[in-house]
């Protein structure tokens, strides 16, 4: 059973789109807790922005948003192939993967350290590494509700809306559905973390709120337009392993989910 399993392309690309899908969005949940300045990491000058009367704005982004293009092409690809059930299936068991995930990660940071191990790496500048450890665990917890609910909004958005684009376009304009899709469902995304966070849970002023992601939405835009070009490479090679017949049998089945 196994064997034709793993030997039906379409099945064996599923998992692999699947696996990186929900491998790099759990990995950026975990690294998301680090903030970090663009403009410092490409060595510009800060940017000072000014946006609702809030001044001196950067780019400070969460470093999961490095490795967030992977899961928009994911996403494109999945409902290319396999239409908005494939991508609703992934986004709800990667949703209950990062739930597991930290619980385990609340279990971990509660059972009793062992006292050598806490003060182990003092003479590499961590005096406690307990402390260490629930800081940068713990903090993810913080945020598993905004993110999580954004998340699955987000998705659900991109492929409904990714479809209906399809339905006007046809075959034609995979830049089209892939980046508007994109574009779209990261708005939501932005705007439902962002103000569930940082407004209802941390108290940061609506104005600051509105011009943090803003800023934060702008990095997304450039990163959605620059990944159009690897959606197209990707689609090609997937169409050369699928072969051209399964790959338009399957896109017109997902059209039709």
């Amino acid at each position: 059973m196994i064997h034709s399993i793993i030997k039906d392309r379409p099945t064996r690309l599923f998992i692999i789109l699947g696996s990186f899908f929900v491998a790099n969005t759990l990995i950026a949940e975990i690294i998301g807790v680090k903030l970090f300045s663009l403009e410092k990491t490409l060595q510009l000058p800060a940017s000072n922005i000014s946006l609702l009367g809030e001044s001196g704005l950067g780019f400070t982004l969460t470093v999961g948003v490095l490795i967030w293009p992977v899961v928009f092409i994911m996403t494109d690809l999945i409902n290319e192939y396999y239409g908005v059930r494939g991508v609703r299936f992934l986004s709800l068991l990667t949703a209950m993967i990062i739930g597991f995930a930290f619980i385990v990660f609340y279990g971990a940071i509660h059972v009793a350290a062992d006292d050598y191990w806490i003060g182990s790496q003092q003479s590499h500048g961590v005096p406690n590494m307990q402390a260490a450890y629930t800081q940068v665990l713990g903090q993810g917890m913080n945020i598993i509700f905004a993110s999580l609910t954004a998340f699955l909004i987000g998705q659900l958005a991109d492929a409904a809306i990714f479809k209906k684009i399809k339905i006007i376009t046809g075959e034609k304009g995979i830049w089209m559905r892939a980046t508007l899709s994109t574009l779209v469902s990261q708005l939501i995304d932005t705007i439902v973390v962002s103000y569930i966070y940082l407004y209802f849970s941390l108290g940061f002023s609506f104005p600051r709120v509105t011009a943090i992601a803003m800023t934060g939405y702008i990095y997304k835009f450039a990163i959605a337009i620059i990944c159009t070009p690897i959606i197209y490479f990707i689609h090609h090679l997937i169409e050369d392993y699928l072969g051209k017949e399964k790959a338009a049998a399957m896109k017109k089945a997902a059209l039709g989910d």
